[in-house]
């Protein structure tokens, strides 16, 4: 089983603002722990299958789409080999290559199929193939987000499983402990994408808490209007 940890990380990053906002939601609400952990956990695997199932899906699509695009380049140098040659011979021109450079860059190119259709396929169509296989892709996404997901509602499950109902307490601890969260997903999440770790980590932050912030308004506006 191979782990795609951008997968994994966009994964979390989901799963913990999705949960949190739940939870936010419902203490706005002023609404027992059991619904927070109903509609917590309802949340983590309905919206995690979700989640997981659409990145297979779209990885799936995505490869299949790479493969026909490929299999068209190999019929069109198979049939239309000088015209092909001479859309190399474009793409290169652009780059600046003029004279016998070019001409040599053309000849090396198309003297080997896979370097000329690798090549047709990145400089024609933008497609790059990145391996990924969608099935441990959509398993990293839905580990990722039921992991990291799970963090909002621990505190609530402590206080239910010791028989203690301080909602208001373990609010305080979902809150901090998620934002923690946030931002140390973030902050991972720019160092896969070789981006400033800490700007990464606190707009992950901001982003999580606006949502947080939104859902418990919510919540809290529609138990105001109900009572």
């Amino acid at each position: 089983m191979k782990v795609y940890f951008d997968d994994f990380i966009y994964g979390s990053i989901d799963g913990a603002v999705t949960t949190f906002a739940i939870v936010a939601g419902v203490m706005g609400a002023s609404l027992p722990s059991v619904i927070i952990l109903i509609l917590g956990f309802a949340n983590l695997f309905a919206d995690g299958f979700s989640m997981a199932a659409a990145n297979y899906q779209a990885s799936k699509a995505r490869n299949e789409f790479i493969e026909m695009k490929r299999k068209q380049e190999e019929w069109e140098i198979e049939n239309l080999e000088e015209q092909e040659r001479d859309e190399i011979r474009d793409i290169y021109k652009e780059k600046g290559f003029r004279d016998k450079l070019l001409e040599d860059v053309v000849r090396i190119i198309t003297s080997r199929r896979k370097v000329w259709i690798d090549t047709m396929m990145k400089e024609e169509l933008g497609l790059i193939e990145d391996g990924k296989n969608p099935f441990h892709s959509s398993v990293s996404t839905f580990v990722g987000f039921n992991l990291v997901g799970l963090i909002p509602l621990i505190p609530f499950m402590i206080f239910m499983i010791i028989g203690i109902e301080l909602n208001s307490e373990a609010f305080v601890y979902s809150t901090v402990s998620v934002l923690a969260a946030f931002f140390l997903v973030g902050m991972i999440k720019g160092k896969i994408v070789k981006k400033s770790m800490l700007y990464s980590g606190i707009t992950t932050l901001i982003i999580g808490g606006i949502a947080a912030v939104v859902a418990y308004l919510v919540g809290y506006g529609l138990n105001f209007l109900i009572s």
